[in-house]
């Protein structure tokens, strides 16, 4: 008997996000490959998480952010035309989420916002979601996310937040530099809280 070329999933529950991604991307990509895709994003997130039995809702919203950057990146006039923009720390458990946050909301769905960590922590801090919640933005499920190459490439504008030389700089975007330090009081630094004011205008 041939091999099944769906790979296992490292967990079965991953069954149903697999079903509502296959939904949301058929005719662009195969069942396999978003089962492929689902899997391999539930064992990068489980390389840093210290309980396993919660990656699987954070597994499927980092490989349905995966399965987005793929479609613009092979197809970027496909898209709705709001500019794309990641902000990159080192664990994504931060600073490049607190941006992230702020960006989203101040930009009311006008922008497509995205973080990740070069070296992605297990959880989130949680002074993060205490800061922006008293600052009244409403959050959803948040969680770190280690930085993939489809989500770089599929970003109009990289901000970098101090995550040194493992920070990506992409030929032909742009790219801006707001070194935050980690650690940094994160609620008040003006770097951060400032930081989606500064994009450039009509970008």
């Amino acid at each position: 008997m041939a091999a099944s070329a769906y790979p296992v999933l490292p967990d079965e529950r991953l069954a149903a996000g697999v079903a509502r991604l296959a939904v949301h991307h058929q005719g662009r990509y195969r069942v396999e490959t978003v089962q492929r895709l689902i899997a391999a994003s539930y064992e990068r997130l489980a390389v840093n998480a210290h309980v396993r039995t919660h990656l699987v809702a954070p597994a499927e919203r980092f490989a349905a952010e995966r399965l987005d950057a793929l479609a613009h990146v092979e197809n970027p006039t496909a898209g709705d035309g709001r500019p794309r923009v990641l902000f990159v720390c080192s664990h994504n458990a931060g600073r490049s989420q607190m941006a992230a946050a702020l960006l989203a909301h101040r930009a009311d769905g006008g922008v497509t916002v995205s973080s990740a960590g070069t070296h992605a922590s297990g959880a989130v801090d949680p002074h993060v979601v205490q800061a922006l919640t008293e600052a009244g933005v409403a959050l959803d499920e948040i969680s770190p996310e280690p930085l993939t190459d489809e989500v770089v490439q599929a970003s109009d504008i990289v901000i970098t937040m101090g995550c040194g030389d493992a920070c990506p700089v992409v030929p032909g975007h742009l790219h801006l530099d707001r070194p935050v330090p980690d650690g940094a009081p994160i609620a008040v630094d003006a770097r951060i809280t400032d930081l989606p004011d500064s994009l450039p205008s009509g970008s």
